[in-house]
Order: structure tokens, then sequence, then C-alpha cells
């Protein structure tokens, strides 16, 4: 069992031509240095996740949706319409419309957007939108139904309309990327992202300005002209920081090896753009499905990674059923918790309780509750690893450890918003900070609240085991996150729970 139980500057760069008549990149700025002073090696348990910036196509689309949409009604001659129908359909249509456009992918984010690419979806959805109306129409008032005729004429126009307001919106965005492109890092290894770079230079209307190549398995040496390669996590995290970096371009797919796809977590962190380009036609090869509509980067096949919707609906619904929960449970456990306070205080003497200071959510420190199981100084307690075999732990100390009885107080943490019933298992700074610099993906685990349990517990991955393995699993639970997983690992809790009662009995 282990302790858990116990007390920037911006880069410029322009495209050249190497010697063999390739496009090699060259840089104009100096060079990213580290950060000097004190806080330079302070640890970094974890940053709080900026918001994505979403595309500032966004809302311009929306506007000249919702626009289409309406003048279409209004075009329409007041005779080809139901009485008192052409109000609900201004009202109601470019709502209908911004949904449909939605699932159907209209809003992504896209480096070269075309309205006359996305026609076919835009009719399509129009004329779904036009028939819908027609067929309410129909069943409110039979006598006052749309004919084809003007059901045709809606369709027609409102294409004509949202695709000039689309192409308006395109052309003033191209405008404004070449004025004011972002940093980007473009991550792969080899030539593949240097020719990625070398066209992000040549050509500004996609937007980016690329800073820097970030190769973790350090095989583009060579191949970068004049960008810096960037090969630990750090150098990524330095570059991303100090030049204000926003989009990350990917020349193979994030999972191809455990390095780059720690890399993801980080880009996600810092509220970066990610993209996925295809140089060597890795998506053909895997398989792997091309997002409608097609975009592409000066040739190069390109579609957006998008990561998962933050859902804040469903976090606050999380946070809602653990203050409940906790609260149920800390009623219904009271006699089980007056029994173990009093079994410690008649066993082990005063101070019933023990705290210590643990890392919680975006690596904020609280201090965590515990029945003391053992008498152990605070240094200690927050340095030593494990405690198993300490003979200074009792009878009573090593039942509730191996029983997890000891865990009960941390229900006052939930209640008190410390903690969630489920998520990762929060722990003493001086072990985050050790474990960070170890295993690239432990601090991402601090994207999430820490739990009483996990989904790394209910796999067998509590005490003296892998730390490596406890992130991966963390991190798995975060990346795919739901209520019903918890609801299914509280469930597995109980059930381990029982079965070491009916076992001990």
């Amino acid at each position: 069992m282990t302790m858990d139980s116990a007390p920037a500057r911006r880069h410029t760069g322009q495209a050249g031509t190497g010697p063999a008549g390739t496009t090699a990149v060259r840089r104009a700025a100096t060079a990213i240095h580290p950060p000097r002073g004190p806080k330079a090696d302070r640890a970094r348990p974890a940053v709080r996740p900026q918001r994505i910036r979403r595309s500032g196509l966004v809302l311009p689309l929306l506007t000249a949706d919702a626009l289409a949409a309406v003048l279409t009604v209004t075009a329409l001659p007041a005779t080809a319409l139901p009485a008192g129908a052409a109000l609900p359909l201004v009202a109601l249509s470019p709502f209908a419309l911004a949904a449909l456009h939605a699932q159907a992918g209209l809003y992504r984010p896209r480096l070269a957007p075309s309205a006359l690419l996305e026609l076919p979806a835009l009719a399509g959805r129009s004329a779904v939108l036009w028939c819908t109306a027609g067929a309410v129409a129909a069943a409110v008032d039979p006598g006052r139904a749309l004919g084809w005729s003007v059901l045709l004429t809606a369709v027609c126009l409102q294409v004509v309309l949202t695709c000039a307001g689309r192409g308006f919106v395109n052309q003033f965005r191209r405008r404004t990327a070449v004025r004011r492109p972002a940093s980007a890092l473009v991550v792969g290894p080899g030539a593949g992202a240097g020719a990625v770079a070398a066209a992000l230079h040549g050509r500004p209307e996609f937007g980016l300005r690329p800073v820097g190549l970030a190769d973790p398995a350090g095989a583009a040496e060579g191949d970068a002209g004049a960008l810096p390669v960037l090969a630990t996590h750090e150098d990524v995290r330095r570059a991303v920081i100090q030049n204000s970096v926003r989009h990350a371009v990917f020349t193979r797919p994030p999972e191809a090896d455990e390095r780059t796809a720690s890399l993801v977590r980080l880009f996600h962190d810092h509220g970066c753009r990610l993209w996925l380009a295809d140089p060597a036609g890795t998506a053909k090869v895997t398989g792997m499905r091309v997002a409608y509509p097609a975009d592409q980067l000066w040739g190069y096949a390109v579609q957006p990674l998008l990561p998962r919707p933050a859902r804040p609906l469903e976090r606050w619904a999380k946070r809602g059923i653990d203050a409940v929960l906790a609260l149920v449970a800390l009623v219904a456990a009271a006699p089980v918790m007056g029994a173990c306070a009093l079994a410690v205080r008649i066993w082990d003497g005063p101070g019933v309780i023990f705290r210590q200071e643990r890392v919680g959510l975006y690596g904020r420190p609280f201090t965590l509750l515990k029945f003391r199981t053992l008498r152990a100084d605070e240094h200690e307690a927050a340095t030593r690893w494990t405690v198993a075999g300490d003979r200074r732990m009792s009878a009573v100390g090593s039942f509730l450890r191996k029983s997890s009885l000891d865990e009960l107080p941390q229900l006052w943490n939930v209640v008190r918003g410390d903690m969630s019933l489920v998520g990762p298992r929060p722990e003493r700074p001086f072990f985050v900070a050790k474990f960070a610099t170890v295993h690239p993906g432990y601090e991402a685990r601090h994207r999430m609240p820490v739990g009483i349990t996990g989904l790394a517990q209910i796999n067998g991955l509590r005490g003296d085991t892998s730390i490596e393995d406890r992130a991966r699993f963390d991190n798995h639970y975060i990346d795919t996150w739901s209520l019903w997983q918890d609801l299914w690992i509280l469930a597995r809790t109980a059930a381990s729970f029982f079965r070491f009662r009916l076992g001990g009995s």
C-alpha cells in the first residue's frame, strides 16, 4: 500500500530554395531560450487548460447562414405561405439551418474553406429544411400547403444566399490570415514535417506561421532547415508558451507513438488547435476517414483533430451527483465511521483524523482527510512512498487500510469540492514533481478533479504498482469520460469492497 493512506518571443521566417532545388525553411529569429531564475526549477504539476480558440469563422458563418434563412423567407411572396406562417419561419429557420449545418460539419475549422465545395451539403440541408417546413404547413392547414414551385424557389434562393454569404466570410478570413498569421508548430519526423513547414511559409493565406518542428523521435535533424527542432516534451511546452503557439500541425496520426500522443494533451491544455496533414498518405494507408468537406494544405490532405467537447452541463451534473451521493454516504456510513474512529482512539491514541497536503485539479493543493493508521512524522509521510509492513501500524490500522475504510473521511473532501467520487487518485506534491519529470503523461492527470476511486484502482493499480500504468489508465479515463463511466466505476468499486468483506468473514 502506498502512502496514499499515510500522514515569448515570436519567430519569423521565410521560405527559400535549397541547393537540391527543394524548398527549405529559414528562420530569421533567435532560438527559443529556456527560462532563467528559481522559477525554472519549480515543478509545474499541471496547467489550467485554456479554452481552445474556435475558428474565427464560426460566428461570421452562423451570421451569414442566419441572414440567408431570414432573407429567403422574407423574399417569398406573402401569398405563397400559409396565413401566419411567415413569422414562425423567420424565427425558427435560422436555428434549424444552423443545426443542420453543424450536423454536416460545416462549422468545423478549415485551412482552405470554399463555399463552392460545400455546395452539395448546403443544397441538401436547405432541401431538408424546406421539405420539413412544407410537411408541417400541410399538416397544420392542408388547404394552404406549400407548392413544389415554392419549395424549389425557396431552396434555390437559400442556397445562393448562403453560398454568397459564406464566400464573403471566407474571403475576409484569407485577407485577415495574411495580415495576422498565427504561430504554429509542425509535429512529425523527417522531410515530411519540413515540407509542410515550407508550404506554410510559402502560402500565407493559410494563416499559420511555423516557429519550430516538434520531433519527439529526434529524426528531423538535417531536414528542418533553420527552424529549431524540439526533441523533448519540455522543449515543446516552453516553445508553446514563449511563442504563443495556437496551432499544431501533425504530419502523421498522433497515436503513432506514445511520445507523440503525449503532445496532444500538452497542446490541448494550452488551448492549441490541432491539425493532421498527410504528406505521406498515411490516412490512405491506415484507412483513416477524411472528414467532409475535404480540406487541403497546398495539396496535402488536412483535417482538424477535434478534441472531446467540454460538456459543461455534464461536468456540473457530475459535481451535483458527487455532492448528493457523498452526503448520503456520510449519513449512511456515520455508524461505521464512528466505530472506526473509536477503534483508532483506543488502539493508537489521540489524533483520529490524519491530514495531508495533496495535489488536486489543475495542480491546486488541498488537505486530504483519512483515518490515522500509524504514527509517522509529517516530513516522512510527505516523502516516503510506501509504508507496507511498517511496525508502527497496529492491527486496527492494517484492517482499515486493507478494507479501504480509512478513506471514508474523504467523503467530506468530496462535499467540500476538493475531490470527486471518481477520478485520478491525488498524490503528494513531492511525488507529483518527481513523476511529472519521468512520465510525460503524468501531469495531464490533473485535468480532471481527483477522486476517491478511479479506473486505475478498479483494475488493481493500487499501492506499490506501476506509475506509468496508473497515468495511462487515468488519462484514458479523462479522454473517454462520461457520467455512465463514473457510475460503472462506482459499481465496480462497491463490488470489490463487498467481495473483500465476504472473503474476510
